[in-house]
């Protein structure tokens, strides 16, 4: 069994409050097939009081892990990023935390970890007993993640964006961050197996070269299938959002199997697809939006956008525009303050993409 991950950031919603309910279904579902990781953070709205009240509260401490992160990013200062350990025990209701990240680390905020003594930090809570295994996340190149892992080899995991739409991508570099990690002996745990989504739900002409090679598995299940078959992986994250994906992930990954020599040549058909289509490369983790000025929907903008640049569907593109915008700035409204592009995990040209955007769909 390759051990399928519940990512916990995108769960589902209830009009602007989690649906506890369905997350209860959800989590009882993962356990009863046989699953154990759960991955949370102190900065995904909601999640980690969901954990607690749908898994910390309802099963056994000793039926699951429960991954959750430390980040610098939105600490004013030491004291802190320190604090948010406590307030993520708090918050989920438990004693200790099985796998604990820095989070998101990457050139722009590597000094940050560094001065505020986090690496050691993090040492200094697994010998407390507060975290079992510490590692981080990742997003940023090889060279920096080599560096890193040359440092501290004493961290026991990295997080590492690993897709099939990423795997020789210049900018996320999956496939060169997977093999670093690998030459340093490391276990990976592998978010944005799916992109955000986007490969659940790929361009048309992606979606008709998997469907072609088997017209009963689901596009998601491509996606991840692809990522779980790589070695050294401790978890493969899937962040659900209704009992439906839980479903179909469950299905395939309960019994899983490899991607076999044929199942891997359409993968690379669909490689040459999607590198055709020239979507924008979102994961939609609105990370951009915490701190925009504009209060410009960036993430909904560019979903919309991508119905006219993968599929062609222009009527439908200026539609989702139109409803993206109804409650927020349009892209026309970007002031190219550049905070945006500083936060985003997928180095996006957001600024040039929002002008795009705007002379396309305004």
């Amino acid at each position: 069994m390759s051990n399928l991950g519940f990512g916990l950031m995108r769960l589902p919603r209830r009009g602007l409050m989690t649906d506890i309910g369905q997350t209860c279904t959800m989590v009882d579902m993962f356990l009863e097939a046989g699953f154990t990781y759960f991955d949370t953070a102190l900065i995904y709205v909601g999640s980690e009081d969901a954990t607690r009240k749908a898994l910390v509260h309802r099963h056994p401490r000793e039926s699951f892990t429960v991954a959750t992160k430390l980040n610098a990013s939105v600490a004013p200062t030491e004291a802190s990023a320190r604090k948010q350990v406590r307030t993520s025990l708090k918050r989920m209701g438990a004693d200790y935390i099985d796998y604990y990240l820095l989070h998101s680390v990457m050139s722009g905020n590597r000094n940050k970890y560094d001065r505020m003594g986090l690496w050691d930090y993090a040492r200094q809570l697994k010998r407390e007993g507060t975290i079992r295994h510490w590692g981080f996340s990742y997003h940023d190149g090889p060279d920096l993640l080599d560096e890193l892992l040359t440092l501290h080899p004493d961290a026991e995991f990295v997080q590492l964006q690993i897709n099939y739409a990423d795997w020789e991508s210049p900018t996320v570099h999956a496939r060169a961050n997977y093999e670093v990690a690998r030459a340093h002996g490391k276990q990976i745990v592998i978010m944005e197996p799916v992109k955000g989504g986007k490969l659940a739900n790929p361009p048309a002409e992606v979606a008709r070269i998997l469907k072609a090679a088997n017209p009963d598995a689901s596009p998601a299940s491509w996606a991840i299938r692809f990522a779980a078959s790589l070695d050294g992986v401790l978890a493969v994250l899937s962040g659900m959002s209704n009992i439906e994906q839980m479903a179909d992930n469950l299905s395939f990954m309960r019994n899983f199997k490899p991607l076999d020599a044929a199942e891997r040549a359409t993968i690379r058909q669909a490689q040459a697809a999607l590198g055709a289509s020239g979507i924008i490369q979102c994961t939609e983790c609105s990370y951009c939006t915490a701190g925009c000025p504009q209060e410009i929907p960036i993430p909904a903008i560019f979903s919309a956008m991508n119905e006219h640049l993968g599929n062609g569907q222009n009527v439908r593109a200026r539609e989702l525009y139109a409803q993206a915008t109804s409650t927020g700035n349009p892209a026309s409204a970007c002031i190219a303050c550049g905070q945006c592009e500083a936060a985003c995990p997928q180095h996006l040209p957001i600024i040039d993409l929002l002008a795009s955007c705007a002379k396309t769909l305004e």
